[in-house]
């Protein structure tokens, strides 16, 4: 049996959504799923909001179709399926010197779904989106399948990269992969006592991979502050190994309070001495530190939650700055918030990347936090900012128009790789961003 009937999330665990998921594990399995007609692919749904939710309607998970295809050395290109994992890819070739260009915070974030969100890591203010080092995938199409390259097909190279899926189902794609220096990362850790030095600290910063944790519940002279990591690639260094830990079961709504979350904050600060150190971490330790904890999002208990993420342009950070003021004056923020500075580099026309400085902050499930997120995303709209949305979950698409310019340059080649909108989503419909406004 092909489909079966299944309810799922994203994974912030917020959004609900029950449907008939299809999981082929060949592609023949898949192209007979496909005869039938066009169903939004999935992947992993680390995505935290509905980007992967089809309530009512069909997906196609596409992670049993994972395989590594080919690799050549003289180029760097690895072709892979859509459903191989990032963190699979790093693990497998950064012993022989080989990365990713581009790593998001999960490993478990699919290859076809990096593209689906041109997702960013901790280089973007080097080397820009993941999918401008995409040499090409193939893509099925209501009209059949299409090999897409930026060169051939550039139209729906931009419709695709950070297009959530709505142009086909991708089944294979090869990448430019980087040469590294070994498999180990060498990571300088800073504290940083206020947001006016960590903003400063950030432009300066010539390290390959940088990224800030942010204390987002001091206020005060101590607003903004957090640790500072910068890394490189090394090789010849043993790194220490950190046990992997699974969280057993939703945890209670009171295990991130604000007096708890507060306690944490001050003890990770503290955990890096004053003067800073250096410290050698396995590759994943450092660009999926939360992998390690398998399950993590139950944390957050049965009703989940949320993530706010926007980006605003270079001058609009003191408007970033009052944002963060009014999160750590709510008491509603976790302990996960992070600050980059992102270059120019984006890929798509729904591609989420300016050049400016992106906060992530999770909130916990609760109505006080929605409306604080809402006011956030007006907020981020006025700056001239955008959402990321493969964190969003609750915005109404009001802004999307003014934070995404290239919207109708996406919904014409949208409209033209599938006409009978099979691929919409439960985000798509959420944002009615197939129709116009």
């Amino acid at each position: 049996m092909l489909w079966k009937t299944a309810d799922y999330t994203g994974w912030g665990r917020a959004l609900h959504a029950k449907g008939e998921i299809a999981r082929p594990e060949r592609r023949r399995a898949l192209d007979d799923i496909l005869a039938a007609g066009l169903a939004p692919a999935i992947g992993m749904r680390r995505s935290y909001g509905d980007a992967a939710l089809n309530d009512g309607g069909r997906v196609i998970e596409m992670t049993r179709l994972d395989r590594m295809l080919s690799f050549d050395p003289a180029t760097g290109v690895l072709e892979v399926e859509a459903g191989a994992r990032v963190g699979e890819i790093a693990a497998a070739f950064g012993p022989k010197g080989w990365l990713p260009a581009v790593m998001p915070g999960t490993g478990f974030a699919t290859v076809g779904g990096c593209i689906g969100q041109d997702v960013h890591g901790k280089n973007h203010h080097h080397a820009g989106s993941f999918c401008q080092h995409v040499a090409g995938f193939t893509l099925i199409t209501a009209a059949g399948p299409v090999e897409v390259t930026p060169e051939a097909t550039p139209d729906l190279f931009r419709a695709t990269a950070g297009g959530l899926g709505q142009t086909g189902v991708i089944t294979r794609a090869k990448l430019r992969l980087h040469p590294c220096k070994g498999d180990v990362m060498v990571v300088t850790e800073r504290r940083v006592e206020d947001w006016d030095e960590h903003v400063a600290r950030l432009d300066a910063s010539e390290a390959t991979y940088t990224v800030g944790w942010i204390d987002a519940t001091a206020t005060g002279g101590a607003l903004g502050r957090g640790i500072l990591e910068e890394g490189e690639t090394g090789s010849g260094l043993m790194p220490k190994r950190v046990r992997n830990r699974k969280v057993p079961l939703d945890a209670p709504h009171f295990a991130l309070a604000g007096p708890v979350v507060r306690a944490f904050n001050a003890a990770y600060y503290r955990r890096v001495p004053p003067s800073g150190r250096t410290v050698v971490k396995p590759i994943g330790d450092f660009f999926f530190p939360l992998d390690r904890i398998h399950d993590w999002n139950r944390l957050y208990g049965k009703r989940g939650f949320h993530q706010f993420q926007c980006v605003v342009p270079l001058e609009a950070a003191p408007a970033l700055r009052d944002m963060l003021e009014t999160i750590a004056a709510s008491g509603l923020a976790s302990p996960l918030a992070v600050l980059k500075r992102m270059g120019p580099g984006r890929a798509g026309h729904l591609s989420f990347p300016m050049e400016g400085y992106t906060l992530a902050v999770d909130f916990p499930n609760r109505a006080e936090a929605r409306e604080l997120i809402r006011r956030l995303e007006d907020r981020a709209a006025d700056a001239g900012g955008r959402l990321y949305f493969a964190k969003d979950s609750l915005a109404q698409g009001t802004s999307i128009r003014a934070m995404y310019p290239d919207l109708t340059d996406w919904q014409e080649e949208v409209a033209k790789a599938d006409p009978s909108a099979r691929l919409a989503t439960d985000l798509v419909r959420r944002l009615s961003l197939r129709s116009a406004r």
